[in-house]
């Protein structure tokens, strides 16, 4: 799971790589030569690699009290697995999904020591509290979520005060701290992926239309800081409301400099994407001389059925890794699994090799934030030591078939933090 970087390895990461390397190649090397994003998310409307459903959510209300879960496992290492298994909707689905990977992962790893003791939140924060304490009270290492922002703050401070690493899954930046990693897909890195590569391109000036909700706020942020580090002129930032007959006007706003811009920056889902594209086609941009720059949220049909936005550009993860996965839970329990699972499975596998071969340091700090990273079903990743994380995400453009690479994820990362 340990990946190659030119820092100096411990002797103990060495063991890791060793250990995990060939285990995981049969599965996990074509996604490093054909990559085709994210397919569908369920959980709150999340599509593509990440989830803005997710940033900032406030409540979640549990349709029952939260439940007792078999453990999974019988190893000597203890480790808990927070979901909101009797949430409603989605978020209950999601968990079950999650819950089922995170036991496939264990399978598949030969069982090794380790105990999952599983914890339902019921989708809210006391619940979540009230999991994470029971948990600290039987003796767990490490804990493996929340899902949702809302309820990372008070696990993490619950752990905290037991020395406990958390490793959670929402998409809000704001919730990671020093020894509460997020293992999800954040969205400043998918924005910086793609406005790096357009700059490498010499894509300098750019516009963007940017959703006018909570994940929007967090795009436009890193759009303006990736922007300005690579020297790229925003000539026109316009915030769209929801209500699509107060869209025409913010695309008018971009239509008139979209003479002197290259590319013009629509991170959102399928339908608000082909929305805008035709608005600034019906506005008099020449979409053929402009750029369209995406996000990991383009990895849908809709996009690739649009003739309009064909040679698009934009972000996101791996899928070969994804559909092996998939083919595999299938098998075991019949149905697919939501798109969110891989991000449970990949914490207990990392978990599981961390047992297996980091002994009493397997989850400090130090381990944690190794700065070679660790590779997953979505590709590589590693934690950074405020407890957010870099992926490495290719570039992809849109075709009728699917998403085509045209820029590789990284095969390692370097110690600058590149």
């Amino acid at each position: 799971m340990f990946r190659g970087s030119q820092v100096r390895r411990s002797p103990p990461v060495r063991a890791v790589m060793a250990w995990f390397r060939p285990w995981f190649r049969p599965w996990f090397r074509p996604w490093l030569r054909a990559l085709a994003a994210s397919s569908t998310v369920l959980l709150a409307a999340c599509t593509g690699g990440f989830n803005p459903g997710d940033i900032f959510s406030s409540s979640q209300a549990p349709s029952a009290p939260p439940q007792t879960a078999a453990p999974i496992g019988a190893g000597q290492v203890k480790v808990a697995l927070i979901l909101p298994l009797s949430a409603g909707g989605n978020a209950g689905v999601a968990a079950l999904s999650m819950r089922n990977a995170a036991e496939m992962a264990l399978a598949e790893f030969n069982n090794p020591d380790v105990q999952l003791l599983v914890k339902d939140d019921g989708g809210s924060a006391p619940g979540a509290q009230q999991a994470a304490q029971q948990a600290l009270d039987e003796g767990v290492e490490i804990i493996l979520g929340p899902l949702f922002a809302h309820s990372v703050g008070p696990v993490g401070q619950l752990a905290r005060t037991r020395g406990v690493p958390v490793i959670a899954f929402s998409t809000d930046a704001n919730v990671a701290a020093r020894g509460v990693y997020l293992l999800s897909f954040l969205p400043e890195s998918d924005v910086d992926r793609i406005i790096g590569y357009a700059a490498s391109q010499g894509k300098r000036s750019m516009a963007a239309l940017v959703p006018d909700n909570a994940y929007g706020t967090v795009v436009e942020a890193a759009f303006k800081q990736s922007a300005g580090r690579r020297g790229a002129r925003i000539l026109a930032l316009e915030r769209y409301p929801l209500d699509r007959a107060q869209m025409p006007e913010r695309v008018r706003a971009v239509a008139q400099v979209a003479s002197r811009a290259d590319s013009i920056f629509i991170p959102d889902g399928a339908e608000a994407a082909a929305t805008l594209v035709q608005s600034l086609a019906t506005s008099g941009v020449d979409l053929k001389r402009v750029q369209i720059l995406g996000s990991g949220l383009w990895e849908d049909a809709q996009i690739f059925s649009n003739p309009a936005l064909e040679g698009a550009w934009y972000a996101g993860p791996d899928s070969t890794g994804f559909r092996n996965f998939s083919g595999r839970y299938r098998t075991r329990y019949g149905q697919d699994p939501v798109r969110t699972a891989t991000l449970a499975y990949d914490a207990v596998a990392l978990v599981a090799a961390l047992t297996k071969t980091q002994g009493p340091q397997r989850f400090s700090e130090e381990v944690l934030t190794n700065a070679s990273g660790f590779t997953g079903i979505d590709g590589l990743f590693r934690f950074r030591p405020d407890g957010t994380n870099q992926r490495g995400l290719a570039v992809l453009r849109v075709t009728p078939t699917g998403g085509q690479i045209i820029n590789p994820p990284p095969k390692a990362f370097g110690a600058s933090g590149t």
